[in-house]
């Protein structure tokens, strides 16, 4: 039942006269039903490329073998490669191996090619990737080399320039070979010169007269002949001559009978090279193009020459033949830009510009104007269009422009630019602050239009609108009084920290208003300034800034500058280098306080070096005044007595300005030499010597004492008691207030007993040189060492009395006290001498004496800051540190003395100028004067 009702269904669903019951709709669709179920089955990533990384297997497991489908098949050393043009050495199995295992053992790591210095010969890492990190490290690296060779570049250039000239002076020129007898052709007589004979011509009769080529030029028929037949020829037809005619091309053609006749309309111009027609089309071209040129843009009147103007367009074909064609490419490239890209601001300026060079101005004006139709936002294209209109029209433009641009500050200076009337440029840049408030440029326009006093109040809102311009606050500040000014340059600080030109301009005005100790506080405090703020201090610029301040007058400003940054980024081995020629460079850029300040800056660091004074001393020769000279080379003999350039100097400098006896007296300054030689032999153990030095020394000098001493205490020291009594006698006649030749009489009357004239010669001492504490000291001194106290202490009463000030009388009267009277003592030397360096140093070592460290090192300290030239403090503090300090604080003050360098001290002259002592340097003098003190007090 159910079989039969289910074809009764299907055959009353089937069409009617239709045999198939399936029909093509149903084959169709069982068709599209099978490719469904096959595309079900089919995976989606067949067909696809393997992701990167993919690894077939790998998730199986089936990985870690090779077969020899992977590897190939296995082949013989000899058997020949696959590549049949294989160059030789390379055509088996065997020679591509090799190869391969060559490149692998590029690196040769063998001892015999490692240097100690520079490593392997190769690189060792050569095989391996080259990264980022390796190119920053190679820049790096390239960097420090470029600098190393910048620092060292100017003196190789000098080593190699010594190099060169010493090598052309081991193998001259030619011409330098015959240098002297060129000079000798100056003693050739006229007579001699006219006699040396001429030089005959050896050429032969051709070389001697060629003949010139004669070149005749050809006419254009002739051409425009060969251009119609195609055909090359070398020569003219004979027949041409015979009958003056052409001869027609054609086959079987007459010979025209006419001479010059060329028959119309036979010109191929596709066969030959030159179009004649294109020449006479060229013609007219630069012809319109030399009448565009010559005409006046605003009226149109030509001024061209009518008689010259024919010979000026023939000289003008040949170079401007090429440039035509130029002109229409660009012409058409740049119309095609246009079209593209029609708001494209460049490609109408272009365009304009074109046309303009090529003479067509009034194209050029209506191509911009176009222009700022289609850019209306582009202020380029209305500044172009404000320059090629004229006048009246071109104000019409930039007002125009301006509706379009509001914000615009080109335009509006423009627009200022193109009013001739003071009032109306006024009017323009007034009405461009109230749209643009923060254009530095308008606010600087509109003031410069300005009278001082409107300036000046336009410039305190300019600042408030643009408060982080230098320029506006700085011209605010100079047309401010000087205390507004300061206000002023205090907000600029306050708004732009980071720009050294607003604490440059505080100096200036300070210095201006005679305010000079506040120069070198401003300009320092503006470097730490700087500095907190992260601005790089850069010593060039900031040397620039100075010269500008000498040019300017303010001297105190620009030497502060110097005095700053002089030494900024300056490596101590090359600071004398580079300062000399800093200082030759101000004085080229005519900068001359800079460079005085340079070397007044490098004589403080140099004090003892020669080069450096007569470098100084030339430039005030050159460029300062006679007193500024004086003055230098004064201070230059002091620190180099053995200068003999200087003292010559300095003498000649007097002998020139008329000062004759000033002369004299610095020469006669000069006996230092004299004394520095004596001293030299008598250290080096030549007595002899030195004693013959001192002799003739003292024949020109004999007023000077120091020669006196050092002749006493030589034959002091050979145990010659008479002739050394002598000597101080005889310089007490000469030099009768020398102090240092009466103490060494007296301490030499003293060291062979006879204190009774050591008293005597004291007292005779006291007499000729009244008020004079040594004296009175080394006489106090005598009596105590014989044991007279009391005596003592009444010649140190007298002291006191004659010298109320003196803090070596006070010094010395503290010790002389009992105990318990010497803080009493203490306390008067303290209100008379205060910051006598004496008196502090007697109250640091009665401080030690009672135990009290702390109080004593604080005396110390407090001696050594006062006066750190005098030799015995820092003894004592070396001594007190050795009993009650630690090693630190031992090496601290042996540091800092030995960076003080002192030079006086009783105790310290005593060691220092012995003779025993003179090759010992200070640290090792502050050990042998601490070793000779006794804590007696």
């Amino acid at each position: 039942m159910a079989a039969s009702s289910a074809s009764a269904s299907a055959s009353a669903a089937a069409p009617p006269g239709g045999s198939n019951p399936a029909g093509p709709g149903g084959a169709s669709g069982l068709t599209a039903s099978i490719t469904g179920t096959m595309n079900k089955k089919k995976k989606p990533f067949l067909g696809m490329p393997a992701p990167l990384g993919y690894v077939p297997g790998l998730g199986r497991g089936a990985t870690g073998f090779t077969t020899r489908s992977d590897i190939g098949p296995a082949r013989d050393a000899n058997d020949p490669v696959d590549d049949r043009h294989a160059p030789p050495g390379k055509r088996t199995v065997g020679d591509q191996m090799k190869k391969n295992q060559a490149d692998d053992d590029d690196e040769d790591l063998n001892d015999t090619n490692y240097d100690e210095f520079n490593g392997y010969a190769g690189s060792l890492f050569s095989s391996g990737p080259y990264e980022k990190d390796d190119e920053e490290a190679d820049a790096i690296y390239a960097a420090l080399d470029k600098r190393m060779d910048e620092r060292r570049k100017e003196r190789r250039e000098q080593r190699e320039k010594e190099e060169i000239e010493k090598y052309r002076m081991e193998r001259p020129k030619i011409q330098q070979q015959f240098s002297d007898l060129k000079r000798k052709l100056a003693e050739v007589t006229e007579e001699e010169w006219l006699s040396i004979p001429e030089v005959g011509d050896a050429r032969n009769k051709r070389q001697r007269n060629p003949r010139y080529e004669k070149l005749t030029p050809v006419p254009d028929s002739f051409f425009a002949k060969h251009l119609q037949t195609g055909e090359n020829h070398t020569s003219v037809d004979p027949r041409q001559t015979q009958f003056g005619g052409l001869n027609t091309p054609y086959p079987g053609g007459l010979n025209t009978p006419y001479p010059g006749g060329m028959t119309p309309g036979l010109m191929t111009p596709g066969t030959g090279e030159l179009d004649m027609r294109k020449i006479g089309q060229a013609r007219n071209t630069l012809m319109d193009m030399r009448l565009s040129q010559v005409s006046d843009s605003v009226s149109g009147q030509t001024v061209v020459d009518p008689k010259g103007y024919l010979t000026d367009l023939n000289s003008m074909i040949p170079t401007h033949g090429g440039d035509i064609n130029d002109i229409k490419k660009a012409r058409l490239l740049l119309k095609s830009v246009r079209e593209t890209n029609p708001h494209h601001p460049p490609a109408w300026i272009a365009s304009a510009r074109l046309e303009e060079v090529t003479g067509k101005l009034q194209v050029a004006r209506n191509l911009i104007m176009k222009g700022t139709e289609m850019c209306p936002k582009s202020e380029d294209v209305w500044l172009e269009a404000a320059r090629l209109q004229p006048g009246d029209t071109a104000k019409a433009v930039v007002a125009q422009a301006v509706r379009h641009l509001p914000q615009s500050v080109r335009i509006y200076i423009r627009a200022a630019e193109l009013e001739t009337d003071i009032r109306a440029k006024k009017r323009v840049l007034r009405k461009a602050l109230e749209h643009v408030p923060n254009s530095v440029r308008l606010w600087k326009a509109a003031v410069e239009l300005e009278e001082p006093e409107d300036a000046r109040i336009m410039l305190s809102r300019a600042v408030e609108c643009c408060p982080t311009s230098v320029e506006l606050w700085l011209a605010l500040a100079r047309l401010e009084t000087y205390e507004n000014a300061r206000k002023v340059l205090n907000k600029a600080r306050e708004n732009i920290p980071t720009d050294r030109h607003i604490w440059i301009t505080a100096a200036k005005l300070e210095e201006a208003n005679g305010n000079t100790q506040m120069v070198e506080k401003i300009i320092d405090r503006a470097i730490t300034s700087l500095r907190a703020n992260g601005v790089e201090i850069n010593r060039e610029q900031w040397i620039q800034d100075a010269e500008e301040c000498d040019k300017a007058g303010s001297v105190a400003t620009c030497q502060a500058i110097m005095r700053a940054v002089i030494g900024i980024g300056i490596e101590e081995e090359d600071r004398k280098h580079t300062w000399m020629e800093d200082a030759d460079s101000c004085v080229a850029h005519n900068a001359l306080e800079c460079a005085r300040a340079i070397y007044a800056y490098a004589l403080q660091v140099f004090p003892s070096k020669k080069s450096v004074w007569l470098r100084a001393a030339y430039f005030e020769k050159n460029h300062g005044t006679r007193e500024s000279l004086e003055a230098l080379l004064q201070r230059a003999v002091a620190h180099c007595p053995k200068a003999e350039v200087l003292w010559l100097m300095g003498a000649k400098s007097k002998w020139l300005a008329g000062d004759v006896p000033a002369a004299r007296s610095i020469l006669a300054l000069a006996f230092q030499v004299f004394m520095k030689s004596v001293k030299l032999e008598w250290v080096l153990g030549n007595i002899a010597a030195a004693q013959e030095l001192c002799e003739e020394a003292l024949k020109h000098y004999e007023d000077f004492p120091k020669l006196w001493m050092m002749k006493g205490q030589i034959e002091e020291q050979d145990e010659l008691i008479e002739k050394a009594r002598e000597a101080y006698n005889q310089g007490l006649k000469k030099c009768p207030h020398s102090t240092p030749l009466w103490l060494l009489l007296s301490r030499l009357e003293e060291k062979v007993g006879q204190l009774t004239r050591a008293r005597a010669i004291l007292e005779k001492s006291r007499l000729k040189n009244p008020k004079n504490p040594d004296l009175w000291l080394e006489s106090v001194r005598l009596e105590y060492r014989a044991g007279l106290k009391n005596i003592a202490n009444t010649l140190m009463a007298k002291a006191l009395q004659e010298c109320p000030n003196s803090g070596i009388l006070w010094s010395e009267a503290i010790f002389l006290e009992a105990r318990p009277q010497r803080k009493t003592k203490s306390v008067d030397a303290l209100k008379k001498c205060e910051h006598d360096p004496h008196v502090l140093l007697a109250v640091a070592k009665l401080f030690w004496s009672e135990r009290k460290i702390t109080k004593a090192r604080e005396w110390f300290h407090r001696t050594v800051k006062i006066d750190s030239d005098l030799g015995d403090a820092w003894a004592f503090f070396y001594k007190f540190e050795l009993q009650h300090g630690t090693e630190e604080q031992q090496e601290e003050v042996k540091k800092r003395c030995e960076n003080a360098e002192p030079r006086h001290g009783e105790l310290w002259c005593e060691v220092s100028k012995d003779i025993e002592n003179w090759q010992k340097k200070i640290g090792e003098i502050l050990v042998v004067v601490a070793a000779k003190i006794k804590n007696a007090f």
